[in-house]
C-alpha cells in the first residue's frame, strides 16, 4: 500500500529498474482494472500541461519500480506516484496527482485530516473490490491519443 522508504530517485541506482523519463510525474497504476483505466483516461484529460506519465502495473518498468519499492503488482492496492524522485502510494499518492492536475480537486487534501489507518482503509476497501465494483478493463487496449502518449511501456 506505502512504498518502502527510500532516498529520492533511488530508483536510478536499482539496475533492475529500466531507464525512464522522470522529468515528469510517473504513476504506476494496475492496467487491468477498469476504474484504474477510467481515471488514466480523466488524467489524460485532466493533464494540460503534459505533467503525467503511466507505466501499467504489468509492464517492465511498473513491475521494477514497484519491486524496487517493496510494492506488489498482484496487490490490489498498489498505487504508486513518483514525483521529484519521491514516492507516494495509496491516498496519498491519489490527492498529490489529483491536486496538481485540477484547482477542483483541491477539496481532496481534506481527506489528509483522516488518521493514516482511516486512510488506508478507506483506498484498501475500494482496491481490494475494484474488480467486483467497476469490472476489468485493458488501459493499453486501443486508448485514446491523449492517453497512449502519457502510456510508459
Amino acid at each position: 500500500m506505502h512504498p518502502a522508504p527510500r532516498p529520492a530517485y533511488s530508483y536510478k541506482d536499482d539496475p533492475n529498474v529500466p531507464g525512464f523519463d522522470d522529468s515528469r510525474m510517473v504513476l504506476v497504476m494496475d492496467g487491468h482494472c477498469a476504474l484504474c483505466s477510467a481515471a488514466a483516461r480523466r488524467i489524460a484529460r485532466l493533464d494540460r500541461n503534459d505533467t503525467v506519465r503511466i507505466a501499467p502495473a504489468q509492464s517492465a518498468l511498473g513491475q521494477a519500480l514497484l519491486a524496487h519499492y517493496k510494492l506488489s503488482p498482484e496487490d490490489p492496492e498498489t498505487w504508486l506516484t513518483l514525483s521529484e524522485g519521491r514516492a507516494r502510494g495509496s491516498l496519498n499518492a491519489m490527492i498529490h496527482l489529483f491536486t496538481r492536475l485540477s484547482a477542483w480537486a483541491a477539496p481532496i487534501r481534506l481527506i489528509n485530516v483522516l488518521p493514516r489507518g482511516v486512510q488506508d482503509w478507506l483506498y484498501a476497501r475500494i482496491a481490494r473490490n475494484r474488480y467486483r465494483l467497476f469490472g476489468r478493463s485493458d488501459l493499453c487496449a486501443m486508448p485514446d491519443p491523449a492517453l497512449r502518449a502519457r502510456l510508459l511501456e
